[in-house]
């Protein structure tokens, strides 16, 4: 069988498959991993069959939705995912058919409503419903500690005890674990009695995940993070080094239109000498009057040089190709002690 574990901070995600097919299943993707994903596909000539998640994650961008548009295969998520870009929807018991590979699916809520596990041969893919010395929390959208309870001591701890356990999370490296393992040393396994295990689940006070309403927000509904939107933009617009920015400055002659698009304030506290203001949030509005000449050359900046990137790449959009970014922003113009002007005026 074809597998690989590919980790990314304490994040798993795996490629299962049939060496004689050269087909395969790619479970619990994430974002930052896309190239590696289609570089190991390439590499080892497998075709992707399925792309799956085995739950709604909370705390970091699934690649599921991006790696279907590219690569035109379905994504694989549990009947009771709310993901609107879920092609195939599996119940309980439902299997996969990839080559001679058969990976079945265990509906496993609790976790979150949509938790499912995934058996194939000697292993079980978790998810977040079994972790190694842990357990899914259950104090997110959906989360329900009683149906983990159920999800663990009556279907998953009654399963082959020498199953290998790949969890979608493991902060410690383990790599995996065994339910006959989890059994006899996973604490929260211990609480045994449905209450004490309910009582143990609503009593962790877990801080909430660091990117929780941008995870479920792109998880849940296809959106784009804003770290995606930043990239496309970046793909498509030309950037200018604060070097050659600096020698226009110098020179007494841009040769261009240098636009400022942070807020007045800021503006005015401190700009590059001959940029004019226009805030990003009436660009659209005051373009045409603002920027009559869209065949001029255009450089954007703002206070990080993320809004800039944006801003340009929205100019060539409405029709400025000459539209660029600096590389860098007034932050790192103050820190390199460059030309300031201070005031309304350029």
């Amino acid at each position: 069988m074809i597998f690989e574990q590919i980790v990314t901070g304490g994040c798993q995600s795996y490629l299962v498959g049939c060496p004689d097919a050269c087909v395969a299943a790619l479970i619990d993707p994430e974002i930052r991993q896309m190239d590696r994903y289609l570089g190991t596909l390439q590499r080892d000539g497998v075709r992707l069959r399925y792309v799956i998640d085995t739950h709604t994650h909370a705390d970091h961008f699934s690649a599921a939705h991006e790696i279907a548009k590219r690569l035109g295969v379905p994504v694989v998520t549990h009947r009771d995912s709310p993901a609107p870009y879920a092609d195939l929807r599996l119940q309980d018991g439902d299997m996969l058919v990839i080559g001679s590979i058969k990976l079945q699916a265990i509906h496993t809520p609790g976790h979150t409503r949509d938790s499912m596990c995934l058996r194939v041969g000697d292993k079980l893919f978790t998810g977040d419903t079994l972790l190694i010395g842990g357990t899914g929390r259950t104090d997110l959208p959906t989360g329900d500690p009683e149906a983990l309870y159920d999800s663990l001591f009556n279907c998953v701890l009654k399963l082959d005890p020498t199953l290998n356990v790949y969890p979608a999370h493991d902060y410690k490296n383990q790599g995996h674990s065994t339910i006959a393992q989890e059994i006899a040393t996973n604490p929260r396994l211990q609480k045994k009695q449905r209450g004490e295990f309910v009582e143990m689940m609503n009593h962790l006070n877990l801080s909430a995940p660091t990117h929780i309403t941008e995870a479920l927000r792109t998880n849940m509904m296809g959106g784009k993070t804003v770290a995606q939107l930043l990239s496309d933009a970046a793909k498509q617009v030309p950037f200018i080094a604060m070097a050659e920015l600096q020698a226009r400055v110098e020179q007494g002659n841009l040769g261009l239109i240098l636009l400022d698009v942070r807020e007045k304030d800021a503006y005015e506290a401190g700009h590059v000498p001959g940029a004019r203001h226009l805030p990003r949030g009436q660009l659209e509005l005051r373009v045409n009057t603002e920027l009559p000449d869209p065949t001029q050359r255009v450089l954007v900046v703002c206070e990080l040089g993320l809004i800039s990137t944006l801003a340009a790449q929205t100019l060539r959009t409405l029709g400025f190709p000459r539209a660029g970014a600096l590389d860098g922003g007034m932050k790192a113009w103050r820190e390199a002690d460059l030309p300031i002007t201070k005031g309304p005026t350029p």
